[in-house]
């Protein structure tokens, strides 16, 4: 299928509130799973959107910048993903692997920002030491407005302007690359969660990683609504232990310090 001038156009606008938010981290309307979904619905794609939000998503769980560094770009990631399956008619996980340039690409424009925008800094420790708030403040949003027309510019040239050339590429690669880019985008949602339990999973939550495990996949269900219901639940329970234990702490450490101020109290008087 084609994207039309008028999708690319609204992808590209989309691409820059999504990029202005990464850049800030503001709303977090940059993660895959809002970026793909938005880009479904613009499409009028709303189930392939929505797929590939889940797949991308848990694809970048784990992604996250350590030091110098940096992750593939999730905006571009998670645009790409749904374009490209729109367009060639690929499945999402496939398209995964084949947004991935696209992603590194923005990412390293990113990362150039980085060391260019270094050069203001200078301005703006001379501007606060003149407390000239207006200049202080126009120069400070430069680089946002960049970054953002950056963001609008390579999602138009990418999405709209290089569609021909993408279908060509695609339509022309063997079926055992294919499979292969099929096989990169199926295993990559499964390393991004295992980056995620890697920082995150302590011993006493793995039994309800377990549960969620053995109900996602050995229980037969019409959809994964039962097993999010059933997480909700676990959820609640550890919430309610949690807060209990935490209440119960208090009044036993508040005991002690009466107990103790009682005992100096007689000590006094003795």
């Amino acid at each position: 299928m084609t994207v039309t001038l008028m999708q690319g156009i609204l992808i590209s606008i989309f691409a820059i509130i999504a990029g202005i938010d990464f850049w800030l981290e503001g709303f977090y309307i940059f993660r895959p799973m809002i970026v793909c979904t938005v880009t479904g619905i613009i499409l009028g794609d709303v189930k392939m959107g929505i797929i590939a939000a889940g797949l991308t998503e848990l694809a970048f769980a784990g992604l996250t910048p350590v030091g110098g560094t940096q992750p593939p770009n999730p905006v571009m990631a998670g645009i790409m993903t749904v374009v490209i399956a729109h367009a060639t008619g690929k499945n999402p996980a496939t398209a995964i692997g084949l947004a991935l340039p696209f992603s590194i690409l923005m990412q390293y424009i990113i990362l150039f920002y980085y060391s260019l925008f270094s050069v203001f800094m200078k301005k703006l420790d001379a501007y606060a030491e003149q407390a000239d708030t207006k200049r202080f403040a126009r120069l400070a949003l430069l680089p946002t407005w960049i970054v953002s027309l950056t963001y609008g510019v390579i999602t138009f040239l990418c999405v709209y302007a290089a569609q021909a050339p993408m279908k060509a590429l695609v339509s022309s690669m063997p079926v055992w690359l294919s499979h292969g880019f099929e096989i990169a985008g199926g295993i990559l949602p499964a390393v991004g969660f295992g980056l995620l339990l890697k920082s995150m999973l302590k011993t006493e939550y793995i039994p309800y990683l377990l549960l969620g495990f053995t109900a996602a996949c050995f229980i037969k269900f019409g959809n994964l609504m039962p097993v999010a219901v059933i997480g909700i639940a676990l959820a609640l329970i550890e919430y309610t232990r949690s807060k209990r234990q935490r209440q119960n702490e208090e009044q036993i450490k508040r005991l002690i310090e009466e107990n103790a101020g009682g005992s100096g109290d007689d000590e006094d008087g003795i």
